[in-house]
């Protein structure tokens, strides 16, 4: 052990620049590769590191302890924020240690919601915090799975590179994972909205689950490596915990912290900052003793307490000054600007290009205090299979609240399960029934939200049914946009045996076929086999949400198997339902958009895409604007 203590402290005084060769030539970082047990770093691996260490390229890994779903999403999300204000250019990589390939074939009351990418990445809902907070447009190497790196590392020994060695998990899968890492922190990003890519200068890792879990060693070790290997200057660590209050009189307990920073330190991580969750302000008495237990600054213990909104979190940060710290953590110059100065800007030719610190926090906190100050509610029914687990409709609850934000209304969402509509479905009950039409029949405007599988859909037809006879503002998304195709042709085009063959197959005749798979679909295979995306779609002259967006051509991000029979659209059309987006992607003619003329209702739209995947809070989707808006007319009139 005493060998291995001085070999980790001359690797330290080395990274330092203390120890040198010569007069100020420090030990070249190659060189340091190769010193492992015999055993030589890759050259691929080699490359990588050296490239971000000249690069000067910074990494910030955000863990968590004590328990899951403590907020590390968030907190690495409002750090981005803070180094967007500093002019840094951003990336993120989440790590989630499950054998899952990626989240597309997972259940939403598992894991929550399916984040689609533009380049059809089904990613954790953690990457839409990240786009949403960063401004940026992420790719599916963004996020990593212990599924992806094993599939790697066995297709790489199928290949023959391993030259025969038996692959172990360390080295063989350790320095795959910081392989991982060091092309994603390299790979060139967009921001949001734009065509032109740079290269980040840093990336935020934020590594899933808690810091002990079986299946997150392999990455705890790839981690405590290559903070090695890129040096201690150019990679830190944020670990998020919980600081519970119990007793009488409350006291703030820190013994969970002080544990799970004592479990991170026995794995070879340091913490450099400890983020408290708590549902107050951490005590000085509490930030006193976890860093007299944690070997932490006191100042770098920093309170992330229950706030009003999730957009005071960086503010928060920023007024505990985590904004400097972090820059003389990892030696950063921060960019920002100073009054009547040359603009330095890490986004250039971006709407964005010029902005100082303080502008940036201006901005962020107008933002937070809207939410705070609204002038009415609008109350929104969100009709849906998952809503027992609300994460599953995550980014459609952001991009109806970044709608509330620019139309100044609170937003209040009604979750009604889908299935209690359907007075035929044998799992309701009589009271359940008659609890959620009462609810629905109260809300200024109803979302339909997109799903999988037949239980529920019924009550979503109802629904939709209801919305269009009452006039009731309506969105409808993928799944949504299906059901209200085949409710206009079983109630208007009377077919009432009109079905998705998603759900009957071969047993509905071709006349009532509203719903048809995709000729190129893949009924075997599930994994990564839908149209997924970014799509262009055609807007209609004339039409709704040709208004609302501005333009007759979108991209938007889709998720689905199955598309609107294209033998329907004439009949449908002809009887006032009109398909006033569509998409010709070399497979023929796609009905994306459809809604009903605003001479007969004043809000009744869906899409084939997803929306909600491509709203910001500084740039909400036309689409969900254009329902909020009608929402807040009708709960107006209502009054």
């Amino acid at each position: 052990m005493k060998y291995l203590f001085f070999f980790f402290t001359f690797l330290a005084f080395v990274d330092a620049g203390i120890y040198q060769q010569g007069s100020a030539n420090v030990t070249p970082r190659s060189s340091l590769l190769n010193i492992r047990g015999g055993d030589t770093v890759p050259s691929q691996l080699r490359e990588l590191v050296d490239d971000a260490v000249s690069a000067n390229r910074k990494i910030i890994v955000v863990t968590g302890g004590v328990l899951s779903g403590i907020g590390k999403g968030v907190t690495a999300s409002s750090i981005g924020v803070l180094l967007r204000a500093m002019g840094l250019r951003v990336t993120a990589l989440k790590i989630d240690p499950y054998l899952n390939v990626d989240a597309g074939t997972m259940s939403p009351f598992e894991h929550g919601e399916v984040f689609v990418l533009d380049d059809g990445g089904e990613t954790d809902l953690d990457l839409g915090n990240y786009e949403r907070f960063l401004s940026v447009s992420l790719t599916k190497e963004s996020n990593l799975s212990t599924g992806k790196i094993y599939q790697s590392v066995i297709d790489r020994e199928r290949m023959g590179d391993y030259l025969g060695k038996t692959v172990q998990v360390v080295p063989h899968i350790s320095d795959a994972i910081q392989e991982w890492i060091l092309r994603v922190a390299k790979a060139p990003v967009a921001r949001f909205g734009a065509s032109k890519k740079e290269t980040p200068e840093v990336c935020i890792i934020e590594l899933g689950g808690t810091l002990g879990d079986i299946e997150s060693m392999p990455f705890v070790e790839a981690l405590r490596q290559l903070q090695i290997q890129v040096g201690y200057k150019n990679m830190c660590f944020v670990h998020v915990s919980l600081v519970p209050v119990l007793g009488s009189p409350p006291e703030q307990k820190t013994k969970p912290t002080q544990h799970s920073v004592a479990q991170m330190r026995q794995l070879g991580l340091n913490p450099d900052f400890i983020a408290c969750r708590g549902k107050e302000p951490i005590e000085p008495s509490a930030k006193r003793k976890i860093a007299m237990f944690s070997s932490t600054p006191e100042n770098a213990i920093i309170s992330i307490h229950d706030v009003s909104n999730i957009y005071r979190v960086p503010l928060m940060m920023m007024e505990q000054n985590l904004s400097s710290m972090l820059a003389h953590r990892l030696r950063i110059k921060p960019f920002c600007l100073k009054s009547n100065t040359k603009k330095y800007s890490a986004f250039e030719n971006d709407d964005i290009t010029g902005i100082s610190k303080s502008d940036l926090i201006k901005k962020w906190t107008a933002l937070a205090d809207s939410v705070d100050s609204p002038e009415g509610e609008c109350v929104i029914a969100m009709v849906g299979k998952y809503v027992s687990q609300g994460d599953a409709y995550l980014s459609v609850v952001k991009a109806l609240t970044h709608s509330a934000i620019a139309t100044k209304q609170r937003l209040k969402i009604e979750w009604i399960v889908a299935s209690d509509l359907d007075a035929d479905d044998d799992n309701t009950s009589k009271e359940d029934y008659k609890s959620a039409w009462e609810r629905l029949k109260k809300c200024d405007g109803i979302v339909v939200p997109g799903g999988f599988g037949m239980r529920g859909f019924e009550g979503k037809v109802a629904a939709i049914k209801y919305a269009r006879d009452t006039k009731t503002p309506f969105l409808g998304i993928c799944l949504g946009m299906q059901a209200s195709v085949i409710e206009y042709c079983r109630n208007v085009l009377k077919k009432p045996k009109a079905h998705s063959a998603e759900f009957m197959k071969d047993l509905i005749e071709d006349e009532d076929d509203a719903i048809i798979f995709m000729p190129e679909g893949d009924r075997e295979r599930m994994g990564g086999t839908m149209r997924l995306g970014l799509r262009e779609t055609v807007l209609r002259d004339g039409s709704i949400c040709r208004k609302y967006y501005g333009n007759d051509k979108i991209l938007e991000r889709h998720r689905h198997r199955y598309e609107v029979n294209p033998s329907m659209v004439p009949g449908l059309e002809a009887a006032g339902l009109h398909f006033v987006g569509r998409n010709t992607d070399g497979s023929g003619e796609r009905m994306e958009v459809v809604e009903l003329d605003e001479s007969i209702h004043p809000y009744f739209v869906a899409s084939q895409f997803h929306p909600e995947f491509t709203s910001r809070p500084e740039r909400p989707n036309p689409m969900f604007l254009g329902l909020l808006e009608a929402s807040k007319a009708a709960a107006a009139k209502a009054k």
